[in-house]
């Protein structure tokens, strides 16, 4: 009997994506526990358990101050040394969505996995208000996410949720010309012909260069703003009912990247 990856998906007020990220990651083969961040600081839970760490989507403390600040200098003030060793093993993923993404982003870990150092944003979208609908997404062929690799290998397009009212990605252009020269793009918005695009509302929020989603120069941190594990079945998607026979056999587009996770786990 196969040992079943164990992954940590934190949660803590105000998080409300949880039980569909584990779901998501359990649906995949992976060994899921919910764990709320007073676990990890009472030590009645540590990131060393487990080989995935996931922060999912939702309004982490209210998204008092700014997106997912408050929750990301509570992950670099407690869990500095725990996440960087965390982070630092070769048989290690973490994956942060939506409001996971802008903790990512905040502490530092994506795009240059330097702890502390916020060298990017997700700032308010350009529309100036919530958004939420599907968007489509070209998957990069050359980006440098490990478990990403073969994925989707035909036209690499995939179709997810958004919702959020900050997810305008943001760097200067010295840290975006690195992370562009280093394969660190891994989705980006797209139109119908697979384009990269800032129109509204194909780019829902005006991100720079189309960036929905980075990893980190290891290829083993992945931020999107997307929500994959709200297709892991085909009747989420909206329109499922007009796809033809051979459409509605592909396997739904959010599921394959929490299966490559735990597959990259297992056999690493």
């Amino acid at each position: 009997m196969k040992i079943k990856p164990k992954v940590l998906v934190l949660k803590t007020d105000g998080t409300n994506c949880d039980q569909e990220t584990a779901f998501a990651f359990e649906l995949a083969g992976g060994n899921t526990r919910i764990v709320h961040v007073n676990e990890l600081r009472s030590k009645q839970e540590k990131f060393n358990n487990f080989q995935i760490l996931a922060i999912p989507g939702g309004f982490s403390y209210g998204d008092d101050v700014i997106s997912g600040k408050i929750l990301a200098t509570e992950l670099t003030s407690y869990f500095a040394e725990e996440l960087k060793k965390f982070t630092g093993k070769k048989d290690t993923l973490t994956i942060g969505i939506c409001n996971g993404f802008q903790v990512l982003i905040r502490t530092g870990l994506l795009p240059f996995g330097k702890l502390g150092k916020m060298e990017a944003t997700l700032t308010n979208n350009d529309s100036g208000h919530f958004e939420c609908r599907w968007v489509n997404l070209k998957v990069e062929k050359n980006s440098r996410c490990i478990f990403l690799n073969g994925v989707y290998p035909e036209e690499r397009r995939v179709s997810y949720q958004v919702a959020h009212g900050e997810g305008k990605f943001y760097a200067g252009n010295n840290v975006l010309n690195k992370i562009e020269n280093e394969n660190l793009v891994v989705f980006r918005y797209v139109d119908k012909e697979g384009k990269q695009t800032q129109r509204y509302p194909l780019n829902p929020n005006g991100a720079i260069n189309a960036i929905a989603g980075i990893c980190d120069s290891s290829g083993r941190i992945l931020g999107l703003m997307p929500h994959p594990e709200r297709f892991v079945f085909r009747e989420q998607y909206p329109n499922w009912r007009r796809l033809n026979l051979a459409e509605r056999r592909k396997k739904p587009q959010g599921l394959p990247i929490f299966e490559n996770m735990i597959n990259f786990v297992k056999q690493t």
